[in-house]
């Protein structure tokens, strides 16, 4: 057998080794995502709320009562938010709807005035009995939204239990998961582990700050605007923000498409305006300033992996595509460093910390 096609056939057989390896564990974790998912979330808040507890410490507050009280604190400021949304929802969804008959009257005038000779009250009527007949296939997807939601509550229980454990002895945690790595190179695995985890606390800190201002920047500009349901979309926002380059789009959109439906095409056009300057403050100053800063990733790698992540999980692997790429580009940087710092000069809750330095990397 010729060389070049000895040399081809052992790259091709252990590509496919790794792939295999690569699709196992994709399947594991789609087949476990009831538990995946959960914990995956817990880290993220871990990374989140870990500041606070450590700021707390050092305040010679005890460790579990820093604990209790991050827990306490996130979950009533949780719970009063999701509170305030729900009743404005509610109280908006009225004023919607009857804006909405006054808006069909308007877009059947601009309708009658072009060459496409369209009923909009029929097409909502054919809607309707579109949804009437396929009744019983809703009810069945009902029937199945309401195993979905047992297992929302059950993730969500599975989430707080883990992220207590995280934020209280995160540490010991780690200490024997690096115990599954060999003698030899156990040390600079806990080096990799520690800036990974702080690329992900800078991650998180950054992504956080970047929705706040997408929230506040449009949900203002939704309430001087007068468009209805201004809170629940900034709280939309402030969820899509968290998803990159497709939240942006995607929140921004019905943002628009609400104001258009509820105050006509003029305010649509200056929601739209107001959209596109908050996504242009974030694209050239935030996320260069912010994110550039807690992790070095390229463009087009944090497009293919929110690509990945919508192919393999959907919203939810759209979600956890970017700090996982993120997490990992941090761990391998630090390992294929020619030489690193000692673990305790690592502070795992430092951002700054997420990559090795120059001298370490031997680039100038």
């Amino acid at each position: 057998m010729p060389v070049p096609l000895r040399i081809a056939s052992e790259i091709c057989a252990r590509m496919l080794v790794i792939a295999g390896g690569l699709a196992l564990m994709i399947f594991l974790v789609i087949q476990l995502r009831v538990v995946v998912i959960p914990v995956a979330i817990a880290v993220l808040l871990t990374a989140l709320l870990a500041p606070l507890v450590q700021w707390l410490q050092r305040r010679r507050v005890p460790r579990g009562v820093a604990t209790g009280l991050v827990m306490v604190t996130g979950l009533a400021a949780l719970g009063g938010l999701l509170t305030l949304v729900v009743n404005t929802l509610v109280d908006g969804t009225a004023d919607l709807i009857g804006q909405l008959t006054i808006s069909v009257a308007s877009l059947q005038g601009l309708m009658d005035a072009t060459p496409f000779q369209v009923d909009v009250e029929q097409v909502g009527n054919q809607l309707l009995e579109t949804l009437q007949a396929n009744q019983q296939m809703l009810t069945s997807g009902a029937v199945s939204t309401a195993v979905t939601v047992g297992e929302v509550l059950a993730g969500f229980a599975l989430c707080l239990f883990a992220l207590i454990f995280m934020l209280y002895d995160g540490r010991r945690m780690w200490g024997f998961l690096r115990l599954l790595a060999p003698v030899q190179r156990r040390e600079r695995v806990d080096v990799a582990g520690r800036r990974a985890f702080a690329s992900l606390v800078g991650y998180v800190r950054a992504t956080v700050l970047v929705a706040i201002v997408d929230a506040l920047g449009i949900g203002l500009g939704l309430w001087i605007t007068g468009v209805p349901l201004a809170l629940p979309l900034a709280a939309l926002v402030f969820v899509g923000a968290f998803i990159p380059i497709v939240g942006a789009v995607v929140t921004g959109a019905v943002a628009v498409l609400i104001a258009l439906v509820a105050n006509g095409i003029g305010t649509a056009l200056i929601v739209l305006g107001i959209v596109l300057a908050v996504q242009q403050l974030e694209s050239h100053v935030l996320q260069p300033v912010l994110l550039g800063r807690a992790v070095r990733l390229h463009p087009l790698a944090v497009a293919l992996a929110v690509a990945a992540g919508v192919v393999i999980a959907g919203i939810v692997g759209a979600l956890l595509a970017v700090p996982l790429l993120a997490v990992l580009t941090a761990a391998v940087r630090s390992l294929v460093a020619p030489r690193e710092a000692a673990p305790e000069a690592v502070d795992p809750l430092r951002p700054r910390d997420g990559n090795p330095p120059a001298e370490f990397t031997g680039k100038a």
